[in-house]
């Protein structure tokens, strides 16, 4: 395999079981022109800057099936620094959804739904026979996350991943394994010296741009708080100016592979719920009802009811992307 620059370390992991990885990557790749993270040609690329190290490139070959147990050969890049390949060596597991107590929560939610199957349409409960590969990956870069996900706020997901795309390409970091791989997010430090203009020309809302200032303002003690348990990680963010349930909850999914964190207040989401449960739409007070039976694991459900192949009714008048860059 031939790259750019030689890799600073390369290894394989043997996770035992079967790992779906390019269907995993997908909620953390932000559409095909997200320049910090892709799938390519049988590779997934991801670029952070974690708060201990220098930054980090990984590169993950996908294992050869998605139905049964494989290896997954991994390269990184860091610039040569110690610190910062063992800390992703250290984590690798945590990454792709693998470690021991992933596992073990899957294992928990497998018992529950063989006790819950009738409560469920059969789309959902056979998704999870053809998906046995299907992991919560987490980054655990609550700054890195955080800063896309508030971009996702109350608007379309065009725009959001337009505006994500113009940020991280005009603002981020050369990746330690140099182009064409996928570059860093911008620094916090960067984050807080882009002029209000600036944001307007990027198609970023005021709201989102304050936001993302205190995101970058705070993003010490955020990184501080990421390594807490989640609860506490939850309590944190929602206390911050600009971030709600539905953001903390996107953003916990990603970050910590969040298992139950469904996200309250979303656009689609409670329909989708209450139409693949019942037939009928609901709203985010029914979602939370309609999921009780699987407390603990009620972001499983949701990824298996959109890996199930349910196809969902349109209703209400679809969102547009607003142009306020002359507000």
């Amino acid at each position: 395999m031939n790259f750019v620059r030689e890799p600073d370390y390369s290894d394989v992991l043997h996770p035992g079981v079967a790992v779906d990885l390019p269907a995993n990557m997908a909620p953390l790749i932000r559409g095909k022109g997200d320049p910090t993270a892709a799938t390519i040609n049988g590779i997934s690329w991801l670029s952070f800057q974690p708060a201990a190290t220098g930054p980090v490139t990984i590169a993950m070959v996908h294992p050869n099936s998605p139905l049964h147990p494989g290896a997954i050969r991994y390269h990184v890049w860091a610039h040569g620094d110690d610190d910062a390949i063992q800390a992703v060596v250290q984590r690798m597991p945590v990454l792709l959804g693998v470690d021991e107590a992933a596992l073990a929560g899957w294992e928990a939610f497998d018992k529950v739904l063989a006790q819950t199957t009738k409560l469920l349409p059969k789309p959902i409960v056979a998704a999870r026979r053809r998906h046995p590969g299907m992991r919560l990956m987490a980054t655990g870069q609550l700054v890195d996350e955080l800063l896309t996900v508030v971009l996702e706020q109350k608007v379309t997901q065009h725009q959001a991943r337009a505006t994500w795309s113009w940020l991280a390409k005009t603002y981020g970091s050369a990746s330690p394994a140099g182009d064409p791989a996928p570059k860093l997010a911008p620094r916090p430090e960067t984050i807080l010296d882009i002029a209000s203009w600036q944001w307007h020309a990027g198609w970023v809302q005021p709201f989102m741009a304050r936001t993302l200032k205190t995101v970058a303002s705070r993003a010490s003690a955020l990184h501080r708080l990421a390594n807490k348990p989640l609860v506490d990680i939850a309590k944190g963010l929602n206390s911050l100016p600009g971030i709600g349930p539905w953001t903390v909850a996107e953003t916990l999914q990603r970050t910590h592979g969040a298992a139950d964190y469904v996200a309250v207040g979303d656009y689609h989401l409670a329909h989708h719920v209450g139409e693949a449960l019942t037939g009928k739409r609901t709203d985010d007070a029914g979602m939370l009802e309609l999921l009780e039976p699987w407390a603990g694991h009620r972001q499983r459900i949701v990824r298996l009811m959109y890996a199930s192949g349910i196809r969902f009714s349109r209703f209400g008048p679809r969102m547009t992307a607003t142009d306020f860059r002359d507000r």
